[in-house]
């Protein structure tokens, strides 16, 4: 049901007060994920009363919304009918919403197996600097036109435009799931065994260590004879809370995730070597993405990081007025300080979120 008490123009003649008065705004939703980034300043502008899905078509497998609607109310839409976003993004409060998913870019476990948030986005409409309201994209994969535009915005953590609207690709829940466990207490042999299962093309949708286990989930059917191959060379045990593992990993809730020291997000090709920084670490997406509670200064974090080919990423805690993003290379920070100009231009979106000069 589309909530009537906040309609476009509302938001329009917001974004065009401040930008006459080049006053900065901070926009929300949720405001679950308000840790994630730089600390950012301005005016208030919330978008959560700005909700209801305005269109479903389950056999098209496309969902639209605007920004403001709870992410819950989402999935529960989308369950009712089989289906649910495939990527698994992670809410980390009950006032998530579908604008802020998009916004912060994040993915759940399944990301390496069926693609991250971007890859779903199929359209937006938003406001930009000038109080324009502008659509991009479409409801179909096959429109292209303005497409790259929307993935844009996947991301840009609300610097720059005001979300509105999206369209979203939808999935068909998997006929089964389930966990396998494999005791383990030996990262450099966690890592190998996760990187040969996955060279042998098993229908995965979750693969992580958490210093003492290592745990996979397999998704689709006919997983029993699957099972009992891997079964064949590994002492592996089922884990029946499975689905509730896997939620609590996306969210946040493990045990892991409880130090009070500042949280990294660190991303490396799947062969990267184990790291030498001292800390707790958790493993996910088969390697790929490693949770790191560290005190470490943040130049050595990244220079081991960028040596392996990789980038790290301050993720919750920390100093949040430092660089908490990666550094970028001078060609691509150009383009993003270009971008920035172009849709945002008085610089009045979220100031200093994801960069110190925008």
């Amino acid at each position: 049901m589309i909530n009537k008490t906040m309609n476009l123009q509302h938001l329009q003649d917001a974004v065009r007060a401040a930008q006459a008065q080049k006053t900065p705004l901070s926009l929300h939703g949720g405001q679950s994920k308000s840790f994630y980034g730089r600390e950012t300043m301005g005016d208030a502008l919330d978008i959560s009363e700005y909700t209801g899905i305005t269109s479903y078509e389950p056999s098209e497998l496309v969902i639209t919304a605007k920004a403001g609607t709870p992410l819950h109310e989402i999935q529960q839409t989308l369950a009712e009918q089989g289906q649910y976003l495939a990527f698994e993004p992670p809410h980390f409060g009950e006032h998530a919403t579908f604008g802020g998913m998009v916004a912060c870019g994040l993915s759940g476990t399944s990301r390496p197996y069926v693609g991250a948030v971007r890859d779903f986005i199929l359209g937006v409409q938003c406001i930009n600097g000038h109080a324009q309201a502008l659509k991009f994209g479409g409801q179909v994969m096959k429109n292209v036109a303005g497409y790259d535009v929307s993935r844009l915005m996947v991301g840009a953590l609300g610097t720059l435009s005001v979300l509105t609207e999206i369209s979203c690709k939808v999935s068909p829940r998997p006929p089964e799931t389930l966990t396998l466990t494999l005791a383990c207490d030996n990262e450099k042999d966690a890592l190998a065994h996760m990187y040969a299962w996955h060279q042998q093309n098993l229908p995965l949708s979750g693969l992580c260590f958490d210093g003492q286990q290592l745990s996979m989930r397999l998704s689709g059917s006919h997983l029993q004879s699957i099972q009992q191959a891997l079964q064949n060379n590994h002492p592996l045990v089922v884990n029946e809370t499975g689905n509730d593992f896997w939620a609590d990993l996306t969210e946040h809730r493990l045990s892991f995730f409880t130090d009070s020291r500042p949280l990294w997000r660190i991303s490396l090709p799947t062969t990267a070597p184990l790291l030498t920084l001292a800390g707790n670490t958790f493993y996910e997406w088969g390697g790929a993405q490693r949770w790191l509670y560290t005190d470490i200064d943040a130049t050595e974090i990244r220079e081991q990081v960028s040596q392996l080919g990789g980038h790290a990423t301050l993720f919750r805690g920390g100093n949040r007025k430092s660089a908490v993003f990666h550094p970028l290379p001078p060609a691509l920070k150009t383009l993003h300080q270009r971008l920035k100009q172009q849709f945002d231009p008085a610089g009045i979106f979220n100031p200093h979120r994801m960069s110190l000069h925008w």
